[in-house]
């Protein structure tokens, strides 16, 4: 994972986010600082969307989902709806890993597709490698990562602000950036993990054409 942006992440989840509301809370109240602590997030989302031209299911999925925290975000009427609304919301963007699961569309192969697409390899051919039947099973069990992670995450968050409430917004915003860099190392090595697969998958392959060029030249 590329330090740089590791750092970044941090910066813009993490840090920037707990100034805001340490220091904007008195002077602003609870629901502007808030949300005002979403905006960099926010931004700085959008700038790495807009750097890596991700115009793909993946990226298109991150944009709206981020889209539709803002609107939510905006719609909130207190500090404390803000946050529970986020948890339910939190909770939809799970079962949207669930059902696509379900419906053996996992939302991580094409994610892999379109990370692949930015190494030089044309989609059609990644999409048709990992449905293989060696393969399609991982992306499946990522997938079940994912909604294992919206599943904990957010009750994580319900969790904290049941038990801190608005005022307790800066511990949820450091114990979520911990919890989330956790899954983020989980899923990183899942991915490692399905790319070896890969790598033994398209070997075994390249074996069997050469013991059938070999009999077939005997």
């Amino acid at each position: 994972m590329n330090k740089r942006l590791m750092v970044l992440d941090l910066i813009c989840y993490g840090a920037i986010p707990f100034l805001i509301w340490n220091y904007g809370r008195e002077p602003l109240g609870d629901y502007l600082a808030i949300l005002l602590s979403t905006v960099p997030g926010f931004i700085y989302t959008v700038y790495r969307f807009v750097k890596e031209k991700q115009l793909n299911i993946a990226g298109l999925f991150i944009i709206t989902s981020l889209l539709i925290s803002t609107a939510v975000n905006l719609l909130s009427t207190s500090a404390s709806n803000m946050l529970w609304n986020q948890v339910y919301l939190g909770f939809g963007f799970g079962m949207v890993f669930l059902i696509t699961t379900i419906i053996r569309k996992p939302l991580a192969l094409y994610l892999a597709v379109d990370v692949a697409y930015l190494q030089g390899y044309p989609r059609e051919d990644s999409r048709r490698l990992y449905k293989s039947k060696g393969l399609f099973l991982w992306f499946q069990l990522i997938n079940l990562l994912f909604v294992f992670r919206g599943l904990f995450l957010n009750s994580l968050k319900a969790y904290l602000v049941q038990s801190y409430g608005a005022d307790g917004y800066g511990k949820v915003i450091i114990y979520m950036n911990i919890s989330g860099w956790v899954f983020s190392g989980l899923i990183f090595l899942a991915f490692l993990f399905v790319s070896n697969k890969i790598m033994q998958y398209l070997e075994h392959l390249g074996n069997e054409k050469k013991e059938s060029s070999a009999s077939t030249d005997a």
